[in-house]
């Protein structure tokens, strides 16, 4: 079983910054890729960003620009800087795991059903 535990939510204004967190066990850091994902009331969960162990990465395109994902392996931490935030951005954000290989990373890391565990959330709210 992996436990994956988020930290870092909170309410913004719009056009700030939030740093969420991601800490989960040290091998998952060092062999899957990791995850973002939000999901606000009333609509599907969709993928936001991911990193894989090499520091691949990939990001919704209504993120570019705005949000970096960045892992710490030495501290078994996965982050999600979030910058110029909007209300649309609202939602409660979940990092999950997934053993995507480098080939299908850039095609199918936002399908939820590619990753298996998954933390409790962490609620951004942007006003």
């Amino acid at each position: 079983h992996v436990q994956l535990v988020e930290s870092g939510g909170g309410s913004v204004q719009a056009g700030g910054n939030l740093t969420l967190s991601c800490a989960g066990p040290e091998y998952t850091f060092r062999s899957d890729c990791v995850g973002w994902f939000r999901q606000a009331p009333g609509k599907q969960r969709e993928g936001v960003a991911v990193i894989d162990s090499r520091g691949r990465m990939a990001y919704a395109n209504s993120v570019k620009g705005r949000f970096t994902v960045s892992q710490d392996t030495g501290e078994n931490t996965v982050y999600l800087q979030m910058d110029s935030l909007k209300p649309e951005d609202s939602a409660r954000y979940y990092c999950a795991r997934g053993r995507l290989p480098p080939s299908r990373l850039a095609i199918d890391w936002d399908r939820v059903g590619e990753y298996d565990y998954w933390g409790q959330g962490t609620q951004v709210t942007v006003s």
